[in-house]
């Protein structure tokens, strides 16, 4: 199954963080999961970095290149059919990165591995 990474869940995969549940854990560790991490999220990581919010253990290309490529993740760019979605999407949530992010779950039918439960108002699956 073709499985999308909220941006948390792949600070707390990564980290090892406890907040990440073990329904969660063995979806993003099933070798029979393709597990995607959206552009959208690598940008968010990427501000949150430049801004001193978000400190990493290696440089950003580092971290980008050990951390998602080398644990397997697929990059999930932002395709024209995500934004036509996006544009549809009633405004229950106002984050633009997890607004980007339930688009690309909707188009792709791909559902999500994410704590937020905010993304239940909308037609995503979510696992967690």
């Amino acid at each position: 199954m073709r499985l999308l990474l909220d941006t948390h869940a792949l600070l707390w995969y990564i980290w090892g963080d406890s907040n990440l549940t073990a329904i969660a854990r063995k979806a993003i560790e099933d070798p029979h999961n393709i597990i995607y991490v959206s552009t959208a999220s690598q940008w968010e990581i990427t501000i949150k970095y430049s801004l001193g919010k978000l400190i990493l253990n290696l440089s950003l290309p580092d971290f980008l290149a050990k951390r998602i490529d080398g644990n397997g993740f697929l990059t999930l760019p932002i395709e024209r059919t995500h934004l036509l979605t996006l544009a549809s999407l009633s405004m229950h949530h106002r984050d633009p990165f997890d607004r980007i992010l339930i688009a690309q779950s909707i188009a792709e039918v791909m559902p999500i591995i994410s704590g937020d439960a905010a993304l239940d108002a909308y037609s995503v699956t979510r696992i967690w």
